[in-house]
């Protein structure tokens, strides 16, 4: 199976996670009996081999049996694209290109899936089938590969490695992919990072904090986004180890289609107490019914914080 990784607007943060996968990268190729043609950080081809790589792809001498995109789509400045570029051409249309030859294609990261970062300014960043929250994205709504499948988006800033590994067992082995309303897998997707949180006590008796280095939980007034934001973060843990709640870090919602957020990651949104953005599920009128309650009735151990995490 053939797959060509292309990195457009973006860090590059996404490959360095992937280098990082706990399943040793270059094990899973072999095991999946994958072939990479091209990928930045691991190729050595030639500026005139890797011309010729292209030319035989868009020819059809060469399938494409899976196009990962890493970074978002450059449309700057004013549409032309040529803010990034490649052998002179703005890349957004070798990624055009190359979309219409693949039979599946990976937006990798959440720049790629939904715009990220450079989609609110000059950069003119653009997700290959969705701009933030509305679908079309460079691509368009309607646009689907050889497969029959649209873009298949796997958001994360970087993304989880773990994340690339089940998609392409599923690819390789032909497993049906559930894909959610905005593109991205069930299988990983459908849970929050709120479940599994090792603060998720502390969050259902409201016992809060107001700084860090404490135990309690940071979604009332430190800008943790666990209860709104899809992702696996505290069921495949990062090294097999951590994820950012348990360390004491707030999430910061990186795989949500408007990542990164205009307003201060570590401050909570509020009115008069009550969050903005309540948790998934839950409405305004039995929160407030609810918090009060709930935090008159949290444990001593709570309160005191003596609850190992």
């Amino acid at each position: 199976m053939n797959i060509y990784w292309l990195q457009s607007g973006g860090c590059s943060g996404d490959t360095m996670s992937l280098l990082n996968c706990e399943c040793n990268l270059f094990t899973l190729f072999e095991q999946l009996n994958i072939n990479p043609l091209y990928h930045p950080s691991l190729s050595t081809l030639s500026y005139k081999q890797h011309q010729n790589l292209i030319d035989d792809i868009l020819n059809e001498n060469i399938e494409l049996d899976i196009l990962f995109v890493e970074g978002n789509v450059v449309l700057g400045p004013k549409k032309t694209g040529m803010f990034d570029t490649f052998m002179g051409k703005p890349k957004k249309d070798l990624i055009f290109n190359l979309a219409q030859k693949a039979k599946y294609i990976i937006a990798v990261g959440t720049c790629a899936s939904f715009g990220g970062m450079g989609s609110y300014d000059e950069m003119q960043g653009i997700g290959l089938q969705f701009h933030h929250f509305k679908k079309g994205g460079f691509l368009g709504k309607d646009f689907t590969t050889k497969s029959g499948y649209p873009i298949i988006n796997l958001p994360g800033c970087p993304i989880h490695p773990k994340y690339v590994a089940v998609i392409l067992e599923k690819i390789v082995n032909n497993i049906e992919i559930k894909l959610t309303k905005n593109h991205t897998p069930e299988s990983v997707y459908s849970y929050t990072v709120h479940q599994g949180c090792t603060r998720n006590e502390y969050h259902e008796y409201k016992v809060e904090e107001n700084s860090f280095g404490e135990r309690g939980c940071m979604f009332f007034h430190l800008g943790c986004k666990g209860p709104t934001t899809n992702a696996s973060c505290n069921k495949y843990l990062w090294n097999e180890v951590n994820s950012k709640t348990r360390a004491g870090v707030p999430c910061f919602g990186c795989t949500r289609p408007d990542f990164p957020q205009p307003h201060p990651f570590f401050e909570t949104q509020s009115i008069v107490g009550t969050p903005i953005e309540l948790p998934k599920g839950v409405d305004r009128a039995h929160y407030l019914a609810y918090k009060d309650m709930a935090a008159a009735a949290a444990p001593v151990r709570l309160k005191k914080r003596t609850q190992k995490v």
